[in-house]
């Protein structure tokens, strides 16, 4: 398995076809499909299915794709970090950021970040992490600010915990049922929820099973974008359940109420969530230390913004 060959591979699948693969690489066509043959040739595997419309691929060709992209992922990071220590700091760090985090602290951190590495390529990521695990498994993203729910494949990724923050069931300022006292008054309302594709079952459990309540799947609504839940929740009067912080911060502060249920939902954990046995490069490093500066400077401090933030979250670090 050669590195020209996992190449030819990662660019026809993101290019869809061996020809625009072969513009992306800037090599002819026939040199695409040779690397390609030939790694099928030394697997003895078929890895592509070839169609007028373009390509697709076997199961065997999905494996390989998934390990391809993470090999040229962490070349691409070895070369950034062997750039540093020749004394040019270059290169690109893409985070996955939880939505309360971006309202919060996200803006001073990556301040401080680019004051220290003005030369990386930040890009960052709305990481719901239904949204971001599948660019974590492939190595596109480095590394998430968010919560790893114990359901996602403990031996897939690793969480380092940061902090632990309180979370609630929320409705519209002025919803029928802001003033409900029990999971059970809620059953009969639609719901807008976050979940990854292996994780809706233990929410379910988490939210209503345990709590000797049932609802209809039907009533659930999954969103991937936290546009979409503010929207269902505002205009569709949907019930939600969020971070206690989001009642408290712009755009959603005043906007949504937190309700008093008498059920009990234990703090989640916030972390640094990665691939597991992945290393972080140093942007990524850098990047980590700077954010956890940011959370302890607003944890010492005395003003009532940052006051109110913390009574909704504690300091794990």
């Amino acid at each position: 398995m050669k590195l020209h060959q996992l190449e030819a591979l990662v660019a026809s699948a993101d290019a869809g076809s061996i020809r625009a693969a072969a513009r992306a690489l800037g090599l002819s066509q026939a040199a695409v499909t040779r690397a390609l043959r030939e790694l099928e040739a030394n697997e003895r595997l078929p890895l592509l299915i070839r169609a007028p419309e373009g390509i697709g691929f076997t199961e065997h060709g999905k494996v390989l794709l998934t390990h391809a992209r993470l090999v040229l992922n962490q070349l691409e990071h070895a070369q950034s970090d062997l750039e540093r220590l020749r004394g040019r700091v270059e290169g690109r760090l893409m985070i996955g950021i939880t939505p309360w985090v971006t309202l919060t602290f996200l803006a001073e951190a990556v301040l401080l970040f680019r004051k220290q590495m003005p030369e990386i390529r930040l890009e960052l990521f709305e990481g719901l992490m239904a949204v971001a695990q599948p660019l974590l498994r492939d190595g596109s993203m480095d590394f998430a600010v968010g919560q790893l729910q114990p359901a996602t494949g403990a031996q897939e990724f690793a969480c380092e915990p940061l902090l632990t923050y309180e979370s609630s069931v929320m409705v519209r300022a002025g919803h029928r049922q802001e003033r409900a006292r029990s999971i059970h008054d809620l059953l009969e309302e639609d719901w807008v929820l976050n979940f990854p594709p292996d994780g809706q079952a233990g929410l379910i459990d988490y939210l209503f099973t345990r709590h000797g309540a049932e609802i209809e799947e039907r009533r659930i609504v999954r969103a991937q974008s936290v546009a979409m839940l503010q929207t269902m929740v505002e205009q569709a009067e949907m019930c939600t359940w969020s971070p206690t912080i989001l009642s408290r911060v712009p755009p959603f502060g005043g906007r949504l109420r937190s309700l008093a249920l008498r059920e009990h939902f234990e703090p989640r954990q916030l972390g640094i969530v990665t691939r597991r046995n992945s290393t972080l490069s140093s942007a990524a490093a850098c990047f980590v230390d700077c954010f956890m500066k940011v959370i302890r400077r607003h944890a010492r401090s005395a003003k009532k913004e940052d006051l109110a933030l913390f009574e909704t979250l504690e300091l794990l670090i």
